[in-house]
């Protein structure tokens, strides 16, 4: 409830924008949640895209083409080897801390992440306390943001909030899913 997918989404579409010859991975705990949250959800890519800079969405390729000849192709954390290969000059990882092979697929998504000047990207997660969380936290190379359900309260239902907000607030579960701790 913090605004993951919208940064991801804007992430992608700045770096589109930036340089045509954006090579974006756009990686998701499954095929399904990669079409329906990163790319055509609410918050997604194709939302998110200004109607002069929207990207040609093609999911038979699992590709999205913006005007300018940069692309994005999509890629499911539950099959690494997807992931075996393909060439990056940027990446946007949503929820690594529910992938299934989440190792795996990290591993894979770094070793294709050698196109451009300065490879690089982002993740967007609820965090969990699985290894691969811990050890990014730990990474001095990456930078880590944290926001709240409450930081973000103007964009959500009222009774969304103060229904999950009374059940869960102090919980081990809220804290996870309210406050981003780990």
């Amino acid at each position: 409830g913090w605004g993951k997918s919208r940064t991801g989404a804007e992430y992608i579409i700045d770096e589109a924008w930036r340089n045509r010859r954006t090579r974006a991975c756009l990686t998701g705990r499954t095929a399904a949640d990669v079409r329906d949250v990163m790319i055509e959800g609410e918050s997604g890519i194709l939302a998110c895209s200004p109607p002069w800079f929207r990207p040609n969405y093609e999911p038979s390729k699992r590709r999205l083409t913006w005007p300018n000849g940069a692309m994005a192709t999509a890629y499911s954390a539950d099959k690494p080897d997807m992931l075996r290969g393909p060439q990056h000059t940027c990446f946007w990882g949503d929820e690594p801390a529910a992938w299934k092979y989440a190792q795996d697929a990290w591993d894979n998504l770094q070793f294709g992440l050698r196109l451009g000047k300065n490879p690089r990207g982002v993740l967007t997660t609820t965090p969990r306390p699985i290894t691969l969380i811990k050890d990014l936290i730990k990474d001095p190379t990456v930078h880590s943001t944290r926001g709240s359900t409450y930081d973000n309260r103007v964009n959500l239902a009222p009774t969304f909030f103060s229904k999950i907000i009374k059940k869960y607030e102090g919980t081990r579960l809220g804290r996870q899913e309210l406050m981003a701790e780990i």
